[in-house]
């Protein structure tokens, strides 16, 4: 039985009981982890690779932009490439092509170099997030979508309380190579974890390409996409400055760098559990909650920021309020393309990374004007009103949502 061919049944997974599961969506929950690292750690040691190589701060966000490109361009073509591939196999080739970008970053001695080797870092991403959601939904039963793909969005927003904070603080203490390579090496244990503890099973072959594909000929599919690339921007466009926030604006000690990341993280996965909820019962209220709240929090943030009692708070207000829409987006993208399970979710992370390159971008635009790092703030509120606006002209095609 091919899953993605019967994507609102449910086979139960031939596992030992409830041991077994968790150890499943552990292991899925620690290659999302490993990502979520690499990609936010590059936030908070952009100074330290900056300097490194000899560029300035908003000419290396172009490092933090070509990981986005490589999440965004391998996201469609590695799932359909790879579409006839078992998720189990799958997953173990992406986390090794993961780890083989990681080890080229460390090893980068300008910023072209650096940026191909981002590229390939997330050139994997979407597809582990597709084919994650594919086997989480698998273990977790029907009409648990948003569950299932908060689950292994766990590791990536886990990874923005404690991976990116001790990632960075190894890059202030022994070198911003060395994250790469501590990142590498924990992925290692995740291809180990993915390879003892994801079932091998039938149950989760892949499909013909051609069903992947007509799945992106559904308007709604790419009216969706656009709403979260436009609307999630924000949340980039704040992280990619929330080092230089927090020593130039706050005018606090580096050392506050990973205390500011980590709360920003607490938020995301605050966010990401109610989210998950949120998406099961709702087709709608969570993008509505999530962008409205957090054009509230951003314009605090931009107008006094300077002030740690709002700084601090609005960190974790942004990671909160945004990550709570981001499983409804998933669950209205396999809702309106069920016969695509690995695509949607690929595509969802694809767009997020549309988000990461717009969010960074726009800061980097705002901030290389002169208006001060804190415009990065209002860069982003532009932004995600503009998703809000473009999610409220789609509902009035979609009459009773919630």
């Amino acid at each position: 039985m091919e899953i993605a061919s019967h994507a609102n049944s449910y086979v139960p997974a031939p596992t030992d009981g409830a041991r077994s599961r968790n150890l499943t969506l552990l292991a899925l929950a620690l290659g999302s982890f490993s990502i979520g690292t690499s990609e936010f750690a590059s936030m908070g040691i952009i100074q330290l690779f900056s300097k490194s190589l000899g560029v300035s701060i908003p000419d290396a966000t172009s490092a933090i932009a070509a990981y986005a490109f490589g999440v965004v361009i391998g996201a469609p073509l590695v799932t359909l490439a790879a579409a006839r591939l078992n998720r189990r196999t799958l997953l173990l080739a992406l986390m090794g092509l993961f780890i083989a970008g990681n080890v080229l970053s460390a090893m980068a001695t300008n910023l072209d170099f650096f940026m191909v080797a981002r590229f390939i870092s997330g050139m994997p991403q979407g597809a582990y997030f597709g084919a994650g959601a594919v086997v989480a939904s698998y273990i977790v039963g029907p009409g648990q979508a948003g569950k299932a793909f908060a689950i292994v969005m766990t590791g990536l927003t886990v990874a923005t309380i404690s991976g990116s904070p001790l990632a960075t603080f190894l890059g202030q203490t022994i070198g911003w190579r060395e994250t790469y390579l501590a990142v590498a090496a924990f992925s290692l244990l995740a291809f180990g974890a993915i390879f003892q503890w994801v079932p091998r099973t039938k149950a989760l072959d892949g499909v013909p390409v051609i069903q992947e594909v007509s799945s992106l000929r559904k308007l709604q599919v790419w009216g969706v996409m656009i709403v979260a690339a436009l609307g999630i921007s924000s949340i980039f466009a704040v992280y990619t400055f929330i080092a230089p926030l927090v020593t130039d604006v706050v005018k606090l000690s580096p050392k506050m760098i990973p205390v500011a990341l980590a709360l920003f993280g607490i938020g995301m996965t605050a966010g990401n559990i109610y989210g998950g909820k949120l998406a099961d019962l709702y087709p709608a209220r969570g993008i509505v909650l999530g962008f409205g709240s957090t054009l509230l929090i951003l314009a605090a943030l931009a107008v006094g920021g300077a002030n740690p009692a709002v700084f601090f708070p609005a960190m974790f207000g942004v990671g909160a309020a945004m990550m709570a829409a981001i499983p409804t987006i998933q669950v209205r993208l396999t809702n309106f393309a069920p016969e695509a399970p690995s695509l949607m979710g690929a595509m969802n992370l694809a767009s997020l990374n549309v988000a990461n390159a717009i969010g960074a971008w726009s800061g980097s635009v705002a901030v290389g004007a002169g208006y001060g790092l804190l415009s990065a703030a209002w860069a982003g509120f532009v932004v995600t009103l503009l998703g809000l606006v473009v999610f409220g002209l789609t509902l009035l095609h979609r009459h009773g949502e919630k």
